[in-house]
């Protein structure tokens, strides 16, 4: 019998990543682990869906593509490599620049979170499914997702905090998905997640001098997992052609839309962060959606136009709403309510400008399989 792994990096499955885990709770933050509970339009959330309507689906249309993807998932290339090791570099928190300090924190609890949430979805799939394809899928991208989750939890105890993901499995709010919205979103979330990734990644392989944290030097492969997951979702919506055509496309606009506009306004809520990496808000914001528009190529039918003039204009009214709305909550009150109010139907006329900005359409690939190639 093999012996039990002892480190999340090694783990095989899911439930055994996460048993890890729940031995490292008592270590975990109240504090990390409340603002891991949070439930706004910026945050990441669980999710749960039909997964009936999950189990039926059929991949032999797609089994060409199918069997080497999940191959190389079996193959499991980064099994022991999300762990710290002598690259892993000191970290001086206690001299860390406070308003630096604060949003990186911020940033390892957002991102543990949802890779966390991921994991979840996956793993319920796997435990209630019966679909032999699909549920060996989600068990392998549960898998890569635990460990994620765990990877940041290490970074963060340096830190003094950590997230108790037992706790949020238990106590926080799943949002309900139909499955074709699930595909969108987690598709998206997959593809994007690889774009941020690896634009840092190579950001800082050329300017090594702004690496702040050594978590940045395992991003390659993490943003690789990714990628994966994202091939994944996208030969699921290839086994329904009614998933990416007639009137689901202005539903594949909506996410797009939604996703991108969620990023923007979120990074530029940490612009410590982004200055201690040398990287413009702005900049990053475009080589991300650039990415992001020439992979999802693959299977949706449309880009959206990040060239356009109301692109960035509306943009920043979002970033701009979504900063007083924060200002208005804190003011509180008549006049906090007022504020509230104003700003938000500023950000949803903001949205309405991007969502009507005419996308582009282009054919699409006989075949849906990518690699990475950024």
């Amino acid at each position: 019998m093999p012996e039990a792994a002892r480190h999340t990096a090694d783990a095989t499955t899911a439930e055994e990543s996460l048993a890890i885990q729940e031995e490292q709770a008592k270590l975990d933050s109240a504090g990390a682990t409340a603002i891991a509970m949070q439930n706004t339009l910026l945050t990441p959330r669980f999710y749960t869906t039909d997964f009936d309507e999950l189990d039926a689906i059929s991949v032999e249309g797609v089994r060409d593509e199918w069997d080497p993807l999940i191959a190389e998932m079996v193959a499991d290339p980064n099994k022991g490599h999300f762990r710290k090791t002598a690259d892993w570099d000191h970290v001086d928190w206690d001299n860390m620049e406070p308003g630096l300090k604060k949003e990186f924190i911020d940033f390892l609890i957002s991102s543990c979170t949802a890779e966390f949430s991921g994991c979840v979805l996956y793993k319920e799939m796997k435990r209630r499914g019966s679909n032999k394809e699909v549920t060996q899928l989600f068990q392998l991208m549960a898998r890569d997702e635990a460990r994620h989750a765990g990877f940041i939890n290490d970074a963060l105890r340096e830190a003094g905090v950590a997230v108790n993901l037992g706790f949020l499995t238990q106590k926080k709010k799943y949002t309900y998905f139909r499955p074709k919205f699930i595909y969108y979103a987690t598709y998206l979330s997959e593809k994007i997640g690889y774009a941020r990734y690896i634009t840092i990644f190579r950001h800082l392989e050329q300017h090594p001098e702004h690496r702040f944290h050594p978590i940045f030097k395992w991003f390659e492969e993490w943003c690789n997992d990714e990628f994966r997951h994202g091939e994944a979702f996208a030969l699921l919506m290839k086994t329904d052609p009614k998933l990416t055509s007639g009137h689901n496309v202005w539903w594949i606009k909506f996410f797009l839309t939604a996703v991108y506009a969620t990023m923007y306004v979120r990074d530029h809520q940490r612009p410590a962060f982004h200055e201690a990496l040398g990287v413009d808000p702005d900049w990053y914001a475009h080589e991300v959606f650039t990415k992001t528009s020439a992979i999802t190529t693959q299977i949706f039918p449309i880009t959206l136009d990040i060239e356009h003039p109301r692109w960035q204009r509306n943009l920043e009214r979002l970033h701009k709403a979504n900063v007083d709305i924060a200002a208005a909550k804190t003011r509180g009150g008549l006049s906090g309510w007022l504020g509230n109010l104003w700003g938000s139907a500023r950000a949803a006329r903001a949205f309405a400008a991007l969502y009507t900005i005419p996308a582009k359409r282009h054919d699409r690939p006989a075949e849906v399989r990518l690699q990475p190639a950024y």
